[in-house]
């Protein structure tokens, strides 16, 4: 894409996709308020909208000065808000094709601003938030020529006034490897946040918050065959073998809302029954199942080689390899890896050797989906005849066993646990743990008890190879 310079020297690109979202006017408001020049703002919004949201609602909260442009398949609406510039892509709810597609609609309207800033439609921010992260970010040249200030944030509750005066600084740390082979992060205070006068290093990459140089907006893109999950893990690396060096911020610099209690999403809308009505050609679902796929054959999990041709430049960078990410993160793709390491969330490690001693500290980090129909149980009766056996039981053990036989791991579901994941007809929960990294579940048993602890039924089922 040619790029053109952007006017001002310290001109920030703000990226926000916005999915039917009430909090995105008072995040918008919030955003250029708490700005110490709003006028260095340039914020593009993908703003993916139903008929009862106008853009009226924009012109009674004060946004002004309009103007429409036609660019490709949307319209734009230009306004300003308190002399920030504005533009909002046009976009009907059921025409959206995802979170990352409408990230990188966004990132097609990058002009050249020195700094990129990505956000989500429901933040708040501390005052002065632009001078805080120019100066952070500025702050690590010395050890990073493209540093990436990134993370999760704390959160705040939309409906009250003042944020959490408790609040700490957050980083991002490893959670598992999802069944379908994403990795899946968590949030966690950052130690001694108090004592720190640096940011530091940081092994993933927040599609929340992120602040940049602006050139990070136009060489690591969202890649829009993507869905929604999988996003982090691929720009973690992404942007690592283009050369940048992702950092969390050692000070809170805004709040993030986590809850979406009060939002619609997308996989409301794009619903199999919107598919039938024919109010949109693809059902969530759909989607999401092929960016699972995709995100297998970039990373080659689960024995699936990437193929070049099919990322173009929503693949890998040529400054460093995936394997010296694989070093530094703690991870192993093709096996579902994990070191211990990034399990307790220590600092990663620069300049790790991929070598016999790392290997041997690798646990494979396992999610195992058990998914289990009531007439399953009843077929699996141990006494002839008995029904309802799902309803009726009071616990629950499961069991999974890799190829040889051997147990992995065992989980008892008491009662509130039982009652949590039967949904409907079906017994439907994760087990989640690390083996062995050359232990891979097989197999699994669920077995039913009543309130004596009698068993009921054993289902048992073995995995596809």
């Amino acid at each position: 894409m040619a790029v053109q310079p952007a006017t001002r020297s310290d001109s920030i690109f703000v990226q926000v996709a916005s999915y039917r979202d009430p909090e995105l006017l008072p995040t918008l408001a919030d955003l250029v308020r708490r700005c110490s020049n709003p006028r260095r703002l340039r914020i593009v919004v993908c703003w993916q909208h139903a008929d009862d949201e106008p853009l009226a609602a924009f012109w009674r909260r004060g946004f002004g000065k309009w103007r429409i442009e036609r660019t490709g398949d949307w319209d734009v609406h230009h306004l300003d808000y308190l002399y920030a510039k504005v533009e909002l892509i046009d976009v009907p709810h059921l025409a959206t094709q995802g979170a990352c597609w409408a990230r990188n609609l966004v990132q097609q309207r990058y002009r050249g601003e020195r700094y990129t800033l990505q956000l989500d439609s429901h933040h708040r921010f501390v005052d002065h938030w632009d001078v805080a992260l120019t100066d952070m970010l500025e702050s690590l040249r010395e050890e990073s020529a493209k540093p990436v200030l990134t993370s999760y944030l704390p959160s705040y509750n939309p409906r009250c006034a003042q944020m959490p005066a408790s609040s700490s600084p957050l980083m991002i740390t490893f959670n598992r490897f999802s069944e379908e082979g994403v990795v899946l992060f968590r949030p966690k205070a950052l130690p001694d946040w108090n004592t720190l006068t640096h940011p530091v290093p940081a092994r993933f990459y927040s599609a929340h918050f992120t602040f940049a140089d602006g050139h990070f907006a136009d060489t690591v893109q969202h890649d829009p065959d993507y869905f929604f999950h999988g996003e982090e893990i691929s720009i973690s690396v992404r942007a690592f073998t283009h050369g940048y060096d992702l950092y969390h911020p050692h000070r809170v610099l805004a709040w993030h809302e986590y809850t979406r209690n009060q939002r619609v999403k997308v996989w409301d809308d794009h619903s199999v029954d919107a598919q039938q009505q024919g109010l949109v050609s693809q059902r969530w679902s759909e989607r999401n199942e092929r960016a699972m796929q995709r995100n297998r054959e970039l990373f080659g999990v689960d024995g699936h080689p990437p193929t070049a041709a099919r990322f173009d430049r929503y693949g890998f960078g040529i400054e460093r390899t995936v394997a010296e990410y694989e070093a530094y993160a703690g991870l192993c793709f093709a096996r579902r890896g994990i070191q211990q390491t990034a399990l307790d969330a220590l600092p990663p490690t620069i300049g790790a050797a991929l070598d016999d001693k790392w290997k041997a500290l690798m646990k494979r980090s396992n999610d195992v989906r058990i998914c289990e129909h009531r007439d399953t149980f009843d077929r699996c009766a141990l006494t002839p005849g008995a029904r309802q056996l799902l309803s009726s039981a009071c616990q629950a053990e499961i069991a999974v066993y890799d190829v040889a036989g051997a147990e992995l791991h065992r989980d008892t579901l008491p009662p509130l646990r039982l009652a949590e994941y039967r949904r409907g007809d079906w017994l439907d929960c994760h087990a989640i743990f690390e083996s062995d990294i050359e232990r891979i579940p097989a197999r699994y048993i669920v077995e039913l008890l009543n309130d004596a602890g009698e068993l009921l039924s054993r289902v048992e089922k073995t995995f596809k190879t």
